[in-house]
């Protein structure tokens, strides 16, 4: 049975936003700890390491999303390891994101003055302590900027997860299509509501970038 697209519409699509926020969150939180240890992989003086970075952001960066969705939720559930959605799709964007993260936070820590590493180094600090102590937190300032603005990319990306059946924005976006037959106005309002999770972090990655560009 058709009917119009109403309120109540609206409102489903405002629930559903709330877990396209809650796997953006989650799809974060996992390609950050992939992130970090990549780009530590990418600047420690231990070549198998460094190799083993570069050949995973090949891979990952090399391969579409839709890609690494399709091969965990169906590649899996084929070989006999069935898996719901919602992990496929975490363990997809957080695969995926790290490989970028992972980047974006080399470029910060190797845009750091070869000066600052002799001075720790000089200071008896080891490795690692050089990152903790005199790199990161001056790459910190560096990386911010691009971060955010990958956070925003990440938000739009979590729409694919609606091929595999998670019922984000977008999917349920679909299904209100179907049902009221107003695809204009039901993708329209799922635009906005994109435009109002992205517009804000788009903002601030720009307000950031004057900031930190002028404290230079």
């Amino acid at each position: 049975m058709i009917r119009s697209f109403g309120m109540i519409d609206i409102f489903y699509l405002l629930a559903a936003a709330r877990w396209t926020i809650m796997l953006t969150v989650v799809a974060f939180l996992g390609a950050s700890l992939v992130g970090i240890t990549i780009a530590v992989f990418r600047v420690v003086p231990f070549w198998p390491l460094r190799w083993f970075a570069v050949g995973y952001i090949q891979v990952v960066q090399g391969t579409p999303l839709l890609v690494w969705l399709f091969g965990l939720y169906f590649g899996l559930s084929i070989l006999g390891f069935p898996v719901n959605p919602w992990f496929a799709a975490a363990v997809a964007f957080s695969a995926y994101g790290g490989a970028f993260l992972g980047e974006i936070w080399r470029g910060a820590l190797v845009s750091i003055a070869k000066t600052q590493w002799e001075a720790g180094a000089s200071l008896g600090l080891s490795f690692f302590e050089q990152l903790r102590y005199v790199i990161v937190p001056q790459s910190v300032r560096v990386a911010i900027p691009p971060t955010v603005g990958f956070l925003v990319q990440l938000i739009k990306n979590t729409s694919l997860a609606a091929t595999i059946g998670l019922v984000e924005l977008t999917r349920e976006g679909q299904l209100t299509s179907a049902a009221t037959f107003r695809p204009f106005v039901v993708y329209l309002t799922v635009a906005a509501l994109y435009f109002l999770m992205c517009f804000p972090l788009t903002q601030w990655s720009r307000s950031l970038e004057r900031k930190l560009h002028g404290a230079r």
